[in-house]
């Protein structure tokens, strides 16, 4: 890649501006705060405080151009295996699709059974919702434990505490961690006649989940007898087999496809345990943000595009200006896991260092993400972003209107959002070279309407489609996690070893 002619119009453009400051970027262009806005219906994205002109934009879609996106994002939607390496279509924006456009793999149209295992999902939903699912001894169920790992936890995990306002259901609780502290301090805290695990696994033998699984069916077990485990358990797996094993009746098992990704899965049955605490109305409403910011990156122009210049923007940065790492700064309590989420998203998405075909890349692909809501990450590692020796891309992530009633206090967050943004732009020089911040530092705030599930299913899709983006242009399979099993090879032989 490094030998298009792209490419080196962008490091010869690069060479020519890179002494040129934020501030006197924003002074050559005093209408540069408007200028570089993007809008859908519930995000703005400000990308003005970038060091990005006109000209940047133009070569950098050049790039994307060059790189076939747009063949790319067809490719992508019509349900072709882009996923080479697993020989997989990549369809999680067909969970979300609410059409009745078919959608294709291996000359099969996967629509139908995507509306009907939603229909079931809704329909158990209720049942748990009204009490006609109840536990062994008739109690209605008031806590729901999601098991899983990976994928199957981060994304219901930071869904469930973004909105913990739209609860109308049982308590959502999630358990991942190997370390019996994490499921039995979850056990501690609920009731095992009115607690339902939803045990998420694709392949039902990934070692960490079916470990906290058999703990808790033992607990459970204990308590209630071994017959309780058919009202108490439900699973959502790819392999039905292993579930029914487990003790899971067929009719309690959830189905995934090979062309759901775990990082990519919230929209599928491993979004149960949120549907269920949200209601399935509020689950449907996240879909439809998603799929909106579907339709958004499937019809902007790529210079009015916020997944691609999201993308775009963080390539100038990666390939271009020597920045290594990248800080996801939500101002929401509520959105806290969201850095944790999308460092799988990206990390293990683009963590890559061979192409698509195998061979070796000589460009660098994805960034470290750090980050940590506002204002507890000011008082942590913001001195680093604003005096240490590197660069350091930020997203800040502010949500508009206040749902707390708070105003005070949400006022002072949004104020602190706004002045870090501008403290890392503007600088302020000193006599004092200990007091002196060089300034010059980018970011991108990325402004929600509201903090409802149609704008959170916008912003988890953008950031899933920017994840594409850059994959494309880097010319790497960001679906696939070969770098992972060696660990869990190697802890299996470890386990088989000891007696």
């Amino acid at each position: 890649m490094t030998c298009l002619p792209e490419w080196s119009a962008l490091l010869a453009h690069c060479e020519k501006t890179h002494g040129i400051s934020l501030n006197e970027i924003f002074s050559a262009d005093p209408e540069r705060g408007t200028r570089y806005l993007l809008k859908t219906s519930g995000i703005t994205a400000d990308f003005s405080r970038n060091h990005i002109t006109g000209e940047t934009i133009d070569l950098l879609v050049k790039l994307a151009e060059a790189r076939d996106l747009a063949g790319w994002r067809t490719r992508l939607f019509g349900g072709d295996k882009i996923n080479n390496t697993e020989n997989r279509a990549v369809l999680h924006t067909a969970l979300r699709a609410s059409g009745e456009t078919p959608v294709m793999v291996d000359g099969h149209d996967v629509m139908p059974e995507i509306k009907h295992l939603q229909q079931r999902m809704e329909i158990f939903c209720n049942d748990v919702k009204n009490g006609i699912w109840t536990g062994a001894t008739g109690k209605p169920i008031i806590d729901i434990v999601n098991i899983g790992i990976g994928g199957s936890d981060l994304g219901p995990r930071l869904t469930a505490k973004a909105l913990a306002n739209y609860v109308t259901g049982p308590r959502a609780h999630f358990v991942a961690n190997a370390d019996a502290a994490d499921l039995f301090g979850v056990l501690r805290k609920i009731n095992p006649e009115t607690a339902l695990f939803v045990v998420v696994s694709k392949t039902f033998t990934t070692q960490e989940t079916l470990l906290n699984a058999n703990s808790a069916r033992k607990w459970l077990s204990e308590k209630l007898g071994e017959k309780a485990v058919a009202r108490h358990f439900v699973a959502v797996s790819a392999n039905t087999g292993a579930a029914s094993d487990f003790g899971i009746s067929a009719g309690n098992i959830f189905p995934m496809w090979d062309w759901t990704g775990g990082r990519f899965s919230l929209w599928s049955s491993v979004g149960l345990a949120v549907a269920i605490s949200i209601g399935w109305d509020s689950f449907r409403k996240l879909l439809d943000g998603a799929a909106a910011m579907d339709e958004h990156f499937l019809t902007a122009p790529f210079e009015h595009n916020m997944p691609v210049m999201l993308a775009l923007t963080g390539i100038w940065y990666r390939n271009f200006r020597g920045s290594q790492c990248h800080a996801v700064l939500p101002y929401s309590e509520k959105l806290r896991e969201l850095p944790r989420y999308l460092q799988q998203l990206e990390m293990e998405s683009n963590g890559k260092y061979v192409t698509r075909e195998g061979e070796k890349i000589d460009y660098a692909t994805a960034p470290a993400v750090i980050g940590e809501c506002g204002t507890i990450g000011q008082h942590s590692f913001h001195q680093w972003l604003h005096q240490g020796t590197g660069v350091v891309t930020c997203d800040f992530i502010g949500i508009r209107e206040d749902d707390s009633g708070k105003h005070e206090h949400h006022k002072v967050l949004l104020a602190n959002l706004v002045a870090q943004a501008e403290a890392l732009k503007k600088g302020r020089p000193s006599g004092n070279p200990h007091r002196s911040n060089p300034g010059d530092r980018p970011s991108t705030i990325l402004w929600l309407d509201r903090l409802d599930p149609f704008c959170l299913g916008q912003l988890l899709a953008l950031y899933e489609h920017k994840v594409f983006v850059q994959g494309i242009v880097w010319g790497i399979n960001s679906f696939d996690q070969w770098g992972v099993e060696l660990g869990k090879e190697l802890a299996r032989l470890e386990m088989e070893s000891k007696p």
